[in-house]
């Protein structure tokens, strides 16, 4: 056996030891609590038939967009989408992945220095530890210690955070963080991808809905999450487009998009604007929910956002609970750690448009039930 093989084999082994062990498995047809299709528009059948139409044009981006890959609907939709966001103008990445990647490797250099949140997704990581920058993590939304490591930041200083966060569901204090950054000259990025599509008037993300849009720096909103698509885009100045389109590796060595995508990421957000209810009761079977967990909220990290995240702070019991609830017809997942931190172990829970309330409170009751449970075992 050689070198590589034996190490392969010994990490696998130490994840089964250790109870985190990812394999891949196919959903069941259960009633979703665990997607990330808040609006229900991967199911939409306005998108799906412009989609199923538009396959006929073609099938794949066929190259990059600085080769063969760029069109006129791809430059339209990144005008729609600038507009509709509020900014001066945005660039198509092929995932959200790609685009904080793309983004952050690029835009520092040796001797900038990048502060983020503790909690930011494993995306905003990688571009981080891909680029030259000096690079501090602050506790999870303490503007104290944000400040504290502002004031002794050196070289050109950018923020990074997530306006809402995926496993946590909370918000970040987006008005604290900008006013601090006007304070020491830091360039603030937002990570928008679970805020599009489920705040400001029409979806256009947190930072739109606090007026903040001509503070921040640049956004990254993404399409897999609300719009129920596919893809992302970075938002901010057209120098900021430009420089990307000439220095982004993850932009410029890829092959773009396929016609389908553009198209039903076009729809998705003429949906967004046409559908003038549609977020308010997604916040409203939020709100049901929070209603029917009231007993167990102790256990729920506050949150607004579709995303309720149940802590149970062990990894076997976590497995289990989750297991019983998919036993009984609700489609959820278990987060265990690294994905978080040990010790917080949680059931994810998403709430969506679609699910009925008669779903949401089956589902809390389920719930309800299995945490008393846990609790009486525990002190058993």
């Amino acid at each position: 056996m050689n070198t590589l093989d034996e190490y392969i084999r010994a990490a696998i082994q130490e994840r089964k030891l250790q109870n985190t062990h990812r394999s891949l498995t196919v959903n069941p047809l259960l009633t979703d609590f665990a997607s990330n299709d808040y609006l229900g528009f991967a199911r939409n059948k306005s998108i799906h038939s412009l989609t199923h139409e538009s396959s006929m044009v073609s099938l794949g981006g066929s190259g990059s967009r600085l080769i063969t890959g760029n069109t006129f609907e791809y430059e339209e939709l990144e005008k729609k989408i600038a507009q509709f966001h509020k900014a001066e103008a945005s660039l198509i990445f092929n995932t959200g992945y790609m685009a904080n990647i793309g983004l952050l490797q690029t835009i520092v250099q040796r001797g900038d220095t990048i502060l983020y949140d503790e909690l930011s997704h494993a995306s905003i990581r990688d571009g981080i530890r891909l680029s030259f920058a000096n690079a501090f993590a602050f506790a999870h939304n303490n503007i104290k210690e944000l400040e504290k490591k502002l004031k002794v930041a050196k070289g050109k200083i950018i923020v990074v955070t997530e306006s809402v966060y995926s496993m946590d569901g909370d918000v970040a204090p987006l008005l604290e963080i900008i006013k601090l950054c006007e304070k020491f000259k830091a360039s603030l990025i937002v990570d928008e991808a679970h805020a599009t599509g489920i705040y400001g008037k029409n979806g256009e993300g947190l930072v739109v809905e606090l007026g903040i849009e001509q503070k921040v720096f640049a956004r990254v909103v993404t399409f897999g999450k609300a719009l129920g698509c596919h893809g992302a885009a970075v938002l901010g100045s057209q120098h900021l487009v430009d420089f990307l389109v000439n220095f982004s590796r993850s932009f410029i060595y890829t092959t773009a998009l396929p016609h389908t995508s553009i198209i039903a990421i076009d729809r998705a957000y003429s949906e967004l604007i046409e559908s003038k209810n549609i977020m308010s009761q997604l916040h409203q079977k939020i709100n049901y929910f929070k209603l029917h967990t009231q007993n167990i909220s102790e256990k729920i990290i506050p949150s607004t956002s579709p995303v309720q995240a149940l802590i149970i702070g062990h990894i076997e019991k976590t497995k289990q609970i989750a297991k019983r609830i998919r036993e009984q017809g609700f489609l959820i997942k278990e987060i265990l750690s690294p994905t978080v931190p040990k010790g917080t172990e949680r059931i994810r829970i998403c709430i969506h448009v679609f699910n009925t309330e008669n779903e949401i409170q089956e589902l809390a009751n389920i719930l309800n039930k299995e945490l008393t449970l846990s609790e009486k075992a525990t002190h058993a």
